[in-house]
């Protein structure tokens, strides 16, 4: 999955890019 979000990261701002971090992180934690 990390190899996923890197690749987004490319497309998505990086204001974008930081929200969709958190979601993950939130779910990587469950």
């Amino acid at each position: 999955m990390s190899s996923v979000v890197k690749k987004r990261r490319k497309k998505i701002r990086k204001h974008k890019y930081r929200k969709l971090l958190k979601s993950t992180r939130h779910k990587n934690k469950r």
